[in-house]
C-alpha cells in the first residue's frame, strides 16, 4: 500500500509518501509545495496542480490529510488553510483516491503515544520509523510523513482485527 500524507497550508504544503508492507514502512518521497507571494486563486491553482503531479508521478493508493484546526483567536488561519485543504481534497477526489482525515492530536498520539507531543518528538519518531539519518529542515514534510505513518498504523490495526 502506498500512502500519501499531506500537511495542507496556503504558503507551504508538505507531502510525504511511504510504502507500507506489513509491519514495514519505507520512505518513497517527501517535499514541500510552496505557493507564497501570489493572489489566492493562483496559490490554490499551484497547490492543486502540484498535488495532481505528485499523485500522477507516485501513484498512491490513499491520501491522509490533516483536519482543519484553529485557535479561537485566529479563525482566519483556519479559513485560509481550509481553502488549501479543499483543492487538495479535490485533487485526490478527481484521481478517485480514498481520502482519510486525521486530527493533529490523533497523529501525535499514534506516533508518540501522546496527543500533545512536541514537534521535535514527532520529527524524531518520523526519522526513527523511516530510518532518516539527516533530518530534512522543513516541519511541513515531517507533519506529512507523520500523517502517512499514522494511517499505516491504522491499516495494521484493521488487518489485526480481521
Amino acid at each position: 500500500m502506498r500512502v500519501l500524507g499531506i500537511d495542507p497550508g496556503l504558503a507551504a504544503s508538505g507531502y510525504g509518501i511511504i510504502d507500507v508492507n506489513g509491519k514495514r514502512e519505507a520512505l518513497v518521497e517527501a517535499g514541500v509545495i510552496r505557493s507564497g507571494g501570489r493572489e489566492l486563486s493562483k496559490r490554490l491553482c499551484r497547490i492543486h496542480h502540484s498535488i495532481v503531479e505528485v499523485v500522477e508521478e507516485w501513484g498512491p493508493d490513499v491520501v491522509a490529510i490533516e483536519e482543519v484546526y484553529s485557535k479561537y483567536h485566529h479563525p482566519r488561519t483556519a479559513i485560509l488553510m481550509a481553502h488549501a485543504r479543499g483543492v487538495i481534497c479535490m485533487a485526490a477526489g478527481s484521481a478517485e483516491l480514498k481520502l482519510v482525515h486525521y486530527e493533529a492530536s490523533q497523529v501525535r498520539r499514534a506516533l508518540c503515544g501522546n496527543g500533545r507531543a512536541s514537534e521535535r518528538q514527532v520529527r524524531e519518531m518520523v526519522c526513527h520509523r523511516l530510518g532518516i539519518r539527516s533530518q530534512p529542515r522543513d516541519d511541513h514534510m515531517y507533519d506529512a510523513l507523520a500523517l502517512a505513518l499514522c494511517h499505516a498504523g491504522r491499516l495494521r490495526e484493521k488487518a489485526a482485527a480481521r
